[in-house]
């Protein structure tokens, strides 16, 4: 049996790099699936973060840049203004986006920067061991939450909702699962679009398994992101 791949994808590179059952790689061949379609590879510049992330330029035949932890968004954004027919990604987890990047992230929004940005949020810091991340829900144990996050550090937060509370009219902001695929895909052809068309801002957080760090079986993981997706409504944010 062939295996359809999308056609920037780097074929050199299978079996993927992440931990066994990584949301990443399906969110990965999704956004590949998405830049074909568009007729984009040769259009676009791929920007991504330190963490997990950071191994996603292993599997693109796009141009790419690796940035500091938490600013990707800042670096896609000056890009963007110094080659403005390019379609600009920005690629992280929710330490980049929502920690040490969450200022560059609102400030994008708010000026409306045309960038794609994508968000893989698994609620916790993967690469580093899985330490509590701005999105870990109430209760959750984690390596820095042993005996499960307490109310004194807050609830999830919900990342598009608090950027859509800034972000352009214009702007195309959405929340997608691994739990569906194709809709990680459509998500992510309506932001590029936006970004194309409008010349606006689009934001796309993704929520993702981290079976390693939680410790879980297929089975379990999934329990637990529709867990996730419960709290987390997925979904255009308008």
């Amino acid at each position: 049996m062939t295996t359809i791949m999308p056609v920037s994808w780097n074929e050199k590179t299978k079996p993927h790099l992440f931990c066994p059952g990584c949301g990443h790689a399906i969110i990965l061949k999704q956004l590949g699936f998405a830049v074909d379609e568009m007729g984009i590879p040769r259009d676009t510049t791929f920007g991504i973060d330190i963490g997990c992330s950071l191994l996603a330029w292993n599997f693109f035949n796009i141009d790419t840049i690796q940035t500091h932890h938490g600013r990707t968004v800042p670096v896609m954004a000056g890009y963007k203004m110094v080659k403005p027919k390019r379609v600009a990604l920005a690629y992280m987890g929710e330490g980049g986006a929502y920690a040490i990047g969450l200022q560059s992230l609102l400030h994008a929004a708010f000026r409306n920067n045309p960038i794609t940005v994508v968000v893989v949020n698994n609620e916790n810091y993967a690469m580093t061991g899985g330490q509590m991340s701005p999105s870990t829900l109430p209760g959750t144990i984690t390596a820095t939450t042993p005996h499960g996050k307490t109310s004194g550090f807050g609830p999830g937060m919900k990342g598009p909702e608090l950027v859509r509370g800034v972000a352009d009219k214009t702007a195309f902001i959405t929340r997608a699962s691994v739990s569906n695929p194709m809709g990680i895909k459509m998500a992510l052809k309506r932001a590029i679009e936006n970004q194309i068309k409008n010349n606006s801002f689009s934001f796309v957080e993704i929520l993702s398994i981290c079976p390693t760090n939680w410790k879980t079986n297929a089975e379990a993981s999934f329990d637990k992101l529709k867990e996730l997706e419960s709290y987390y409504a997925i979904g255009e944010v308008k």
